[in-house]
């Protein structure tokens, strides 16, 4: 019968040691995510999947807060963070560092995730927007495209903690984005 691995048996890094590793490559924008909740799941997500960083936009809460603390379980210790006042001025600031800008949204021409291939070499920001209004108007015409998470029931919406967790995964899971 299978036995549980115990936390010393799985070989976790400390923060200072994830910091410094190597960029992968990755970066995921928080669109005026309200939730402190939403945005500590986005940090924990962002550490599994070795993201360079995280970027918190607008109204998106920031640490430190307990509220973070609590979903993130220490992961914004880990995943370093910046904010901007306004998404675009994090569009403007990635474009600039040579990453690929993505907003995850749906819209007339997204690429759906199954058919997403990343170039080798190249390195991607994902944009994730707000709860209820998903990301700008403005920031998802200042990126470089759009992914959607095809989806097959009738909401046609997820939560923003599990878009980060899929479209992160996939890029873990033979994607090569990480």
């Amino acid at each position: 019968m299978p036995r549980k691995l115990l936390n010393i048996e799985l070989g976790r890094i400390s923060a200072e040691e994830y910091r410094a590793l190597p960029g992968a490559g990755v970066a995921v924008v928080l669109d005026n995510v309200r939730s402190a909740h939403n945005v500590g799941s986005a940090f924990r997500s962002s550490d599994a999947f070795r993201v360079d960083k995280v970027l918190l936009c607008g109204i998106s809460a920031v640490p430190p807060s307990a509220e973070i603390h609590k979903s993130a379980l220490g992961a914004e210790l880990s995943v370093p963070f910046v904010h901007y006042d306004d998404t675009l001025d994090a569009v403007r600031a990635l474009k600039a560092e040579g990453f690929v800008v993505v907003s995850v949204e749906q819209t007339v021409d997204s690429v759906k995730l199954d058919d997403f291939v990343p170039a080798s070499g190249v390195r991607y920001a994902f944009i994730f927007g707000n709860e209820v209004d998903g990301v700008r108007q403005d920031v998802v015409d200042a990126s470089d495209f759009t992914l959607e998470i095809p989806q097959f029931g009738t909401k046609h919406s997820l939560n923003v903690s599990v878009s980060v967790g899929i479209i992160l995964w996939a890029c873990a899971a033979g994607k090569k984005c990480l």
